[in-house]
């Protein structure tokens, strides 16, 4: 039985690199197949070298919706050797700040089940893409039983911020954009990313290509849009308004 497992990615800082070269570490604009298993495994248990257990993992059908596209930010990191304690080189890294997205992932519901306990329970902390970038909020939306991942990111309901939706009050999007993994007969009209997982070993981090889709889906029920779970930092508005 096929089923979709739905995520809220949502924090101060989020990362999502598809590729980094040297001393410059960019962010995609939306999180990557890559970094979003990395947080499945984590939160199950499943050690950097343990291939095997990834790549059913690695296997699910995977999209995801930008609610709150955010906003994006470069920082400069330095660091120190350890043991010499020489100067590391200056890294330029970039984030995106203040975003909001939904994730799903397609595949078979047992593996979903233990995931979406796991999320519950995690062995490990989850981040968003990397370990700097805590979730915010909860990051469980639900296991949907016999769905499809175009139909879970086409109804979830939208998850911008109280803050965002009020500020845009009037103007509200239209729809959103989807990014998705190519169905049969969407390969001709998909473009490429390397961000699919075949290893996440310390040694040797390997990703293959993935085909990706863009299209867009209309806001999902509107009225049911505060049904989004609490923002902390609604209070310091409600406070200075």
């Amino acid at each position: 039985m096929t089923s979709v497992l739905a995520l809220r990615l949502a924090g101060p800082l989020q990362s999502w690199g598809a590729s980094s070269r040297f001393t410059r570490r960019t962010t995609e604009s939306a999180p990557t197949k890559s970094g979003v298993i990395g947080l499945l495994a984590a939160v199950a248990g499943i050690e950097r070298g343990d291939d095997t257990r990834l790549a059913p993992l690695a296997a699910l059908r995977f999209g995801v919706r930008i609610d709150q596209p955010g906003t994006r930010i470069r920082d400069f990191h330095t660091a120190h050797h350890a043991v010499s304690g020489k100067s590391m080189p200056l890294t330029e890294r970039f984030y995106l700040a203040d975003a909001v997205f939904v994730a799903a992932l397609e595949g078979d519901h047992a593996l979903l089940a233990g995931l979406d306990n796991a999320l519950r329970s995690p062995v490990y902390p989850p981040f968003l893409g990397r370990r700097s970038c805590p979730p915010a909020q909860p990051l469980e939306l639900g296991l949907h039983q016999e769905s499809l991942l175009e139909d879970v990111l086409a109804t979830v309901p939208w998850q911008a911020g109280a803050w965002y939706r009020r500020r845009h009050r009037g103007q509200q999007p239209q729809d959103l954009t989807v990014l998705k993994e190519a169905a049969d007969g969407e390969h001709r009209r998909a473009d490429a990313l390397r961000d699919q997982p075949v290893s996440f070993s310390a040694a040797h981090r390997r990703h293959a290509l993935r085909t990706v889709v863009t299209t867009r889906v209309p806001v999902p029920d509107l009225e049911m849009a505060g049904a989004v779970r609490h923002d902390p930092f609604d209070a310091l508005e409600d406070e200075s308004s």
